[in-house]
Formats: C-alpha cells, sequence, structure tokens
C-alpha cells in the first residue's frame, strides 16, 4: 500500500467534526508564532501541510466554525472549538493540527518556525532547526 492509498482519521474533542486524510503530507513543523500559541492555547501548533483535495470532512461539516475567509482560515469544530486545521496558500493547501489526528502520521515536524516570538516560559529541547520566522 502506498502512502497516498492510506487514509488518517482526524477528529475533534467532543466528536461532532470527524476527517480522513491522505498520509502524504508535505513538510510539518512547529509553530510558535503568537497566533498559533493563542490559536491552540500552547506552546506551539504542531502541524502538518497536504493539498486541500487529501482531505475529506466526512462527518459534522455543518458543525465547522470557519474563522476568516473560504481561502485563508482556521477550521474548527463549532461544538467544543477544537482546531482541526488551517486553509492557506490562497486556499490550495491546509496546515493539519497533527493533535487531532487519531491516527499515526508518518510524517514528523522537521523544524521549529517563528521562534522569535516562542513563550518566553517554554525552553525547546529537541535538535531540530530552529528559524527566527518561517
Amino acid at each position: 500500500m502506498t502512502t497516498e492509498e492510506t487514509r488518517l482519521a482526524g477528529k475533534c474533542e467532543c466528536g461532532a467534526v470527524r476527517y480522513r486524510v491522505a498520509d502524504d503530507f508535505l513538510y510539518a513543523a512547529n509553530c510558535h508564532c503568537s497566533n498559533c500559541r493563542a490559536g491552540t492555547g500552547s506552546a506551539f501548533k504542531a502541524f502538518a501541510g497536504i493539498e486541500r483535495s487529501k482531505l475529506e470532512v466526512t462527518e459534522g461539516a455543518d458543525r465547522l466554525l470557519i474563522w476568516g475567509e473560504e481561502d485563508a482560515n482556521h477550521t474548527r469544530c463549532g461544538v467544543c472549538g477544537s482546531l482541526l486545521y488551517s486553509v492557506v496558500r490562497d486556499g490550495e493547501y491546509v496546515h493539519v493540527a497533527l493533535g487531532s489526528l487519531r491516527d499515526e502520521p508518518s510524517i514528523r515536524p522537521s523544524e521549529h518556525i517563528f521562534v522569535g516570538s516562542k513563550a518566553p516560559w517554554f525552553e525547546i529541547t529537541d535538535d531540530l532547526p530552529q528559524n527566527e520566522e518561517y
């Protein structure tokens, strides 16, 4: 089975929204920008990027909370507020919040981005490259 055939399941905290995404991610990172920290309530957002067409909401599409525009937004569950993915790059790609995946992806974050604005109380202790910006 190739990675294109492998589909990963994801869901929000309450289970009202579920999705499937191909295990065919192009990149993954840990973003420390102030927007990602505020949006996740954590030190950083671990995400993986993939073409938007490779993600399908399978349950709860009518319960999505979309903050932003059609081609640039953060998509959450409208019931529990869980961040599921962000639509980026003129609507062509999504950044899947890795914490919303129920299955294990084959990709791992390969870098830290926006460490110039990371939380001062958080210490990066791994050996991944650290980029001041993107």
